[in-house]
């Protein structure tokens, strides 16, 4: 059976804040395991107002305390951002407070405006590195790191956390080489990037076979209209943040609706939606069918926001009934 996870990124909702976003991500993830899902994964974003998870190894560990059985983790932890040490010593605490449920999902973006990588410390080139820090992260849990000699990250040096890598461009070729599982965004070039990455991968110690995640936004609904609806206020912001420069917090669907927009605006917002899935449970059930079947997919990892937080739930309770949660 086809497992089911969730990767919120604490948005912030207008008229809130990101002190409540993120503890509203910690309450979902509770709800989340009630309804039985496999995994709860948090994010990493910096200087976005609308997102407020900007420490994931942080809010990853008061998930991790504030639930019993759900695995928990990153989607993900950017590598090129952080020295690979810090991060395995991160994954190393949260693998010995919570043994057994650690997931390190692993990305390779870097800031989204020059400032915020001046800030962070790191440009543009470094992604092109992702490959290499990747080697030394998981090194350091092996202990056969060569960069530094003498050194040893502790206490993660031993630990097996749950390794992942985030697909973006050449992201599955290099999950393939070092035999880790990946997550493939669930686009058009989701099926040839999962057969890409199958064709290439190496066994190794960190998974024996191919693993693939396929990410998808599902919106679940009494009606397909209303599911759709759930999806437009993580949509219009998605629209802002590439016409203003900014991704506001969520407004309410109804509010998107009566927004007059530009022509621009009115393509970006059909262009973000246009990859979604949204329907009932019965158009959902078929959707999410075809889209594992095309892709091979192991598990699907869901991320759908909206502005109302118990039509949301109502969309992923919905949800687990499909798959069995």
């Amino acid at each position: 059976m086809t497992a089911y996870s969730i990767l919120d990124r604490s948005l912030v909702r207008q008229g809130s804040d990101p002190a409540e976003a993120l503890r509203e991500t910690v309450r979902f993830a509770r709800q989340a395991e009630e309804l039985g899902y496999h995994r709860f994964w948090v994010s990493e974003h910096h200087s976005v107002p609308g997102a407020a998870g900007s420490a994931p190894t942080v809010l990853a560990a008061a998930v991790a305390a504030a639930t019993s059985r759900i695995r928990v983790g990153t989607g993900g932890v950017m590598l090129p951002n952080h020295r690979p040490l810090v991060v395995a010593e991160q994954f190393g605490v949260l693998e010995s407070l919570y043994p057994g449920r650690v997931d390190m999902g692993l990305g390779r973006s870097v800031g989204f405006t020059g400032g915020i990588r001046r800030a962070l410390g790191h440009g543009k080139d470094d992604a092109d590195r992702f490959a290499e820090q990747l080697g030394e992260l998981l090194g350091w849990f092996t202990g056969t790191q060569t960069a530094h000699p003498g050194v040893h990250a502790l206490p993660a040096e031993g630990l097996r956390p749950q390794a992942f890598v985030l697909a973006m461009g050449a992201g599955a070729d290099i999950a393939a080489e070092l035999g880790l599982p990946v997550v493939i965004g669930g686009g058009p070039r989701a099926v040839d990037a999962a057969a890409r990455y199958r064709t290439g991968f190496r066994p190794s110690a960190w998974a024996a076979r191919p693993y693939v995640m396929v990410a998808a936004d599902v919106a679940v609904g009494p009606s397909a209209e209303e599911a759709a609806l759930l999806q437009l206020p993580e949509a219009w912001s998605t629209v802002r943040s590439r016409t203003a420069g900014v991704f506001p917090p969520l407004i309410p669907a109804a509010e998107v609706a009566r927004t007059e927009m530009s022509e621009r605006e009115r393509a970006y917002l059909e262009e973000s939606l246009k990859s979604r899935v949204n329907g009932t449970e019965s158009e959902v059930a078929v959707a999410l069918g075809t889209l594992v079947e095309a892709t091979g997919a192991d598990e699907v990892l869901v991320t759908m926001n909206t502005y109302d937080l118990d039509r949301r739930l109502d969309s992923y309770r919905r949800l687990a009934g499909v798959f069995g949660g």
